[in-house]
């Protein structure tokens, strides 16, 4: 069945079922477990959004993410968050290493969007680390759509989302 739909979209995001093992515990009740993939795209699809519509430093319009959506074939998405010391490190780690995702990886993307968001609080510095460290994870010549948002209710911490 993917085979046959991915011949007819540029971009298809796979959450296999069996992965929800991987994050739940014998306590997580049907329901819950396909939240949390259900989280996982909304959290990744909103952090793409948020670059068009969100006040930020470097925002992006809908051109920009066709060129990298466009013909792309399997993708990863990925968020992290974080608080504290490295926080936009640590938001960059969690955000390439999704537990839901079976087998896809950003080695050797050749095309990525990176949002980093975060509060007035959010420096510079952190938002280069952040995509530093992302972009040591594709490709050295991918395509890397990069933006950057504010939203106060992050003050304190750092979300860095992929696709």
């Amino acid at each position: 069945g993917l085979e046959d739909l991915q011949k007819y979209v540029d971009t298809l995001i796979v959450i296999p079922n069996q992965n929800l093992f991987r994050i739940a515990n014998e306590k997580t009740t049907f329901a819950d477990a396909f939240q949390l993939a259900d989280n996982v795209l909304h959290i990744g699809i909103r952090g793409v959004t948020d670059l068009m519509i969100m006040p930020g430093l470097i925002n992006l319009d809908f051109a920009d993410i066709e060129t990298v959506m466009s013909e792309m074939g399997k993708a990863m998405i990925g968020t992290g968050e974080a608080e504290g010391e490295d926080r936009a490190i640590s938001a960059a780690e969690a955000a390439i290493s999704n537990p839901l995702l079976d087998n896809v990886s950003m080695k050797g993307a050749q095309g990525i969007l990176i949002n980093i968001t975060g509060g007035g609080d959010m420096t510079l510095f952190e938002v280069d680390a952040a995509a530093n460290r992302v972009r040591e994870e594709v490709d050295e010549n991918a395509n890397i759509i990069f933006g950057a948002t504010f939203d106060q209710a992050m003050e304190g911490r750092v979300r860095v989302s992929v696709l």
